[in-house]
C-alpha cells in the first residue's frame, strides 16, 4: 500500500486562529468567506500500522499527526495543492532484552498508540543564545543561576507561565516543558520585567490523545536514571486531562561522591472551552542521601593542588538528606476579546533532614589541610506566593494597546542555624577519612520571616508593526522579621516605588532596535557554606538595569542580536572575618551577542558571547581591602552549540558544544585568579524503532578533552570540576 499525499488549502488562515494553543502546519491555509470552512477528516492506516490523520482540535483548530487528506467545504478542489509525504521510516532494530523491557513497561501503562514526535534538543528549541533548557539539556550564555553575572533565581525572579513564583525548590522537569531566560530583547513583551532577568518556566500542556515518554539513561561512572512523562485526557470532549511524571536517579559526581533522588509530579487540567484554562499541580523530590564532597581553601595566595580524580575520601555520613515540594494552581479566563484574567497561587518548600559542609581549610602545596565538618540540624524554608493579573486590550489597530493591573505577594519563612562544627585536625587530602558518625549537639535556630506584596500597573503599545512601548509602575511593601538566639528581635521595612520602561522600533521586518530601563527590589541570596553566618538570608536590595541593542534577521534562517547592558546593585561577599556582608556597590556593564538559526539546510547553530567589565566600588576598594573586580566574574564568556543533520543519514544528527570562560578573581582581594577554561562536549542523536515504537538513542561526551580544573564555591573556596563523562540515554514515545 502506498502512502497518500496531503492536500492543504492555499487561502488566508482562519481555522486555527480560534485555538491559540496549536499552530497550523507550515504553509497550511484555510479559505476566507462568509462562513468558517467546515473541515472533514479521513482516517487512513498505513502498512506499517501507524494511524495517519489530521485531527480536529477545539471548534475550528487542527493539527497534523501524520499523512492525511483534508477537505474544506468552503474551497473548490482547484484551491488545493498536493504536498509530498515527508514521513521518515526509521530503521527497525531487533527486539533486544532492553527493548523488550521497555515495551513491556509501555504495554503495562495501557496507553493508546500515538505517533512519535521529534525529541527536540535545546538547540532546536532556542530562539536566541541567552539560555534555554529542555529536559536534561541546557544551552546558552545564561542559566537560571547566572545572567549578566547575577542569579535571577537567587534574586527571586522566577515565573511560571509569566506569573510570579517565589521559588524555594526548583520546579520538577516532570511538570515543566522548558525554561527560558528573558533578558534584553526577549524581555520586551514581558509584563513587569526584572533587572537581573527573568527565568520563565513553561508548564507541560496535555496532549489531545493519551501519550507517554520513557527515558532510560546511564553513564560510565555507573550513574543511571529513569524518567517517565505521561499525558491522558479524562473526558472524551478534552475538557479534563491529567499530566505528570516520575523520575528515579542515582547520580555519580566527578569528585567521587554520589546521591539518589526520586521525583513525582501530577497536574490536573480543566479546559471547558477555548476561553478558559485552569490547572492544579503537586510535585515532590525526595533525596535519601547526597554525599557532600570537599570544599578546599588555600593557605597561600594561590590555588590549592588537585586531589585524586574521582576518589572520595569521606566521611560517608556527611550527606544531605531532605525533600522539596511544590504545589500550585493557575487560571486563565478571557471574558471577551478585550478582557482577560490570569491568576496563580503557589507553595514551595524545602525540608532538610540533615545537611553538612565538608571543608579542607588552609591547604598547603603538599595537600595538608585542616579537616572541618559542619553539621546542620533539620531546617525548613517555605514560601506561599501568587499573582492576580487583569488585562484590558483596547483601541483597534494600528494603535493596539493593553493595560495590566497586577496584585502579587509572598510570605516566606526560614528556620535555619544551630550548626555544630567538628574539627578533625590537620591531615592530607589523600588520606582516607572515615571517622564514626558522632552524636550531634545542635544549638538553637533562628527564624526569618519575609512578607512582601506589591500593586502594579503596566501599559503596552503596539503601532503599525513598527513601534513597541512598555511602561510599568509598582509599589512594593516589604517587611522582614529576624529572630536569632541571644539577640534582640529585629524588623525592617521598605516601601519603594519600582518602574520599568522599554521601547523597540522595527525599521523593517529584518531590523529592530530596543532599549530599556528597569528598577527592582530583589533578594540578595544566602550566605555560602564557608561563611561564619552560613545559610543566613540576606536583605532585599534595590537594583537597576539599563540595556539597548539591535536584532537583525540576516536571512530567513539566521538571526543576530547584539546588546549592551549596565546592571548595578550592592556587593555582598566575605569580609576579613569570613562574614558574608555588604562590601560596597558592584556594576556590571558589557556587550552581549547572540547568533542562531540555520546557516545551511543541514546545520543548526546557536552561538553567543558576553564581553563584560564587572567592577566593585566603595570604601573597601579605596582602602585596598577589597579588589576592584568582583569574585567569580569573568570578563569574557563564549558559547557555541551546533547540530549537523546530514540528509543522507536519514535523521541521524551530530552535535557539539564549545564553551570558553575567561580568567576570574577567586578571592576578595583579587590576589588569586582561576585561569581561563575551555571545554568541548560532543554528542549524537539517532532516531530508530524498537519493536515498532519510534525511539531515540542519545550519546553525549561531556568535557571531551578531560580537562581537570577547579571551580569556585565562594571567595577562596574551591571544588574540582567534573571530568570527562560518557552518557547514553534511550527515549521512546508512544
Amino acid at each position: 500500500m502506498t502512502t497518500p499525499t496531503c492536500c492543504w488549502p492555499t487561502a488566508a488562515p482562519r481555522c486555527a486562529r480560534s485555538w491559540p494553543r496549536f499552530m497550523p502546519p507550515p504553509g497550511s491555509r484555510c479559505a476566507p468567506g462568509p462562513r468558517r470552512p467546515i473541515c472533514v477528516f479521513k482516517r487512513w492506516r498505513a502498512s506499517w500500522r501507524r494511524w495517519a490523520w489530521l485531527e480536529r482540535v477545539g471548534r475550528h483548530g487542527f493539527r497534523l499527526r501524520r499523512t492525511c487528506h483534508l477537505h474544506c467545504a468552503a474551497l473548490p478542489a482547484s484551491a488545493l495543492r498536493p504536498m509530498p509525504d515527508r514521513s521518515f521510516a526509521a530503521p527497525a532494530l531487533p527486539l533486544t532484552p532492553l527493548a523488550a523491557g521497555l515495551l513491556t513497561m509501555m504495554a503495562a501503562l495501557s496507553l493508546a498508540p500515538l505517533a512519535a514526535r521529534a525529541n527536540d534538543a535545546a538547540v532546536q528549541a532556542a530562539s536566541d543564545a541567552f539560555g534555554t533548557s529542555i529536559g536534561r539539556e541546557t544551552i546558552g550564555l545564561y542559566t537560571s543561576g547566572s545572567v549578566r553575572g547575577f542569579s535571577p533565581t537567587a534574586a527571586g525572579n522566577v515565573r511560571i507561565d509569566g506569573l510570579y513564583f517565589d521559588q524555594v525548590w526548583g520546579l520538577s522537569a516532570r511538570l515543566r516543558q522548558s525554561s527560558n531566560v528573558r533578558v534584553g530583547l526577549s524581555a520586551q513583551g514581558f509584563v513587569f520585567p526584572a533587572p537581573t532577568g527573568i527565568v520563565d518556566l513553561s508548564l507541560r500542556r496535555p496532549d489531545a490523545e493519551p501519550s507517554a515518554q520513557l527515558v532510560l539513561g546511564l553513564d560510565q561512572w555507573r550513574g543511571r536514571y529513569i524518567d517517565l512523562d505521561f499525558s491522558h485526557p479524562l473526558s472524551t470532549d478534552g475538557r479534563w486531562a491529567v499530566t505528570g511524571g516520575f523520575s528515579k536517579a542515582h547520580v555519580e559526581y566527578g569528585n567521587g561522591t554520589d546521591g539518589e533522588f526520586t521525583t513525582g509530579s501530577l497536574a490536573l487540567w480543566w479546559r471547558p472551552d477555548v476561553h478558559t484554562e485552569a490547572m492544579v499541580f503537586a510535585s515532590a523530590i525526595d533525596t535519601p542521601y547526597d554525599r557532600m564532597g570537599p570544599q578546599v581553601s588555600s593557605a597561600t595566595p594561590s590555588l590549592p593542588p588537585l586531589g585524586e580524580a574521582r576518589v572520595f575520601k569521606g566521611p560517608d555520613w556527611a550527606a544531605y538528606s531532605g525533600v522539596g515540594r511544590n504545589y500550585g494552581a493557575t487560571l486563565r479566563h478571557a471574558f471577551n476579546p478585550a478582557w482577560q484574567l490570569r491568576a496563580g497561587i503557589f507553595h514551595s518548600e524545602n525540608d532538610d533532614r540533615a545537611s553538612f559542609s565538608n571543608l579542607l581549610l588552609g591547604m598547603d602545596a603538599q595537600g595538608q589541610a585542616q579537616r572541618l565538618v559542619i553539621a546542620d540540624p533539620a531546617s525548613r524554608v517555605a514560601s506561599n506566593s501568587g499573582e492576580l493579573r487583569l488585562s484590558w486590550a483596547f483601541a483597534p489597530a494600528p494603535w493596539a494597546q493593553r493595560l495590566h493591573l497586577q496584585l502579587a505577594g509572598r510570605a516566606r519563612d526560614r528556620r535555619t542555624g544551630g550548626s555544630q562544627s567538628l574539627d578533625y585536625g590537620t591531615m592530607s587530602q589523600l588520606q582516607p577519612f572515615q571517622p564514626p558518625q558522632p552524636t550531634f549537639a545542635f544549638g538553637a535556630q533562628s527564624l526569618d520571616e519575609v512578607k512582601q506584596r506589591w500593586l502594579g500597573l503596566s501599559y503596552e503599545l503596539r503601532w503599525n508593526q513598527q513601534l513597541e512601548f512598555n511602561a510599568g509602575l509598582q509599589h512594593s511593601d516589604y517587611r522582614k522579621r529576624v529572630d536569632r538566639p541571644g539577640l534582640p528581635l529585629t524588623e525592617t521595612q521598605a516601601t519603594p516605588w519600582l518602574y520599568n520602561l522599554s521601547a523597540a522600533w522595527h525599521f523593517s521586518p529584518e531590523l529592530a532596535a530596543y532599549a530599556g530601563l528597569t528598577r527592582g527590589l530583589e533578594e540578595s541570596g544566602v550566605a555560602p557554606g564557608n561563611a561564619s553566618n552560613r545559610n543566613q538570608a540576606l536583605p532585599a536590595i534595590l537594583t537597576t538595569q539599563m540595556d539597548a541593542g539591535l536584532r537583525w534577521q540576516m536571512s530567513p534562517r539566521l538571526k543576530l542580536v547584539a546588546g549592551v547592558f549596565d546592571v548595578r546593585k550592592p556587593y555582598y561577599n566575605l569580609d576579613a572575618q569570613q562574614l558574608y556582608t555588604e562590601l560596597g556597590d558592584v556594576r556590571h556593564r558589557g556587550l552581549e551577542l547572540s547568533l542562531n538559526g540555520r546557516p545551511a539546510p543541514e546545520w543548526q547553530l546557536v552561538a553567543g558571547a558576553v564581553l563584560m567589565q564587572p567592577r566593585v566600588r566603595g570604601e573597601g576598594v579605596a582602602l585596598g581591602r577589597v579588589g576592584p573586580r568582583p569574585v567569580g566574574q569573568a570578563e569574557r564568556i563564549l558559547k557555541l552549540n551546533a547540530v549537523y543533520r546530514p540528509a543522507a543519514l536519514g535523521g541521524l544528527s551530530f552535535d557539539a558544544g564549545f564553551s570558553h570562560t575567561g580568567r576570574m578573581p577567586a578571592t576578595r582581594d583579587n590576589r588569586v585568579e582561576l585561569p581561563a577554561l575551555s571545554e568541548l562536549d560532543l554528542g549524537l542523536r539517532w532516531p530508530l524503532q524498537l519493536g515498532g515504537q519510534p525511539s531515540t538513542l542519545r550519546l553525549l561526551l561531556s568535557n571531551a578533552l578531560n580537562h581537570r580544573s577547579l571551580e569556585l564555591r565562594g571567595s577562596g573556596s574551591y571544588a574540582e570540576r567534573q571530568g570527562r563523562l560518557l552518557a547514553v540515554n534511550l527515549s521512546s514515545r508512544w
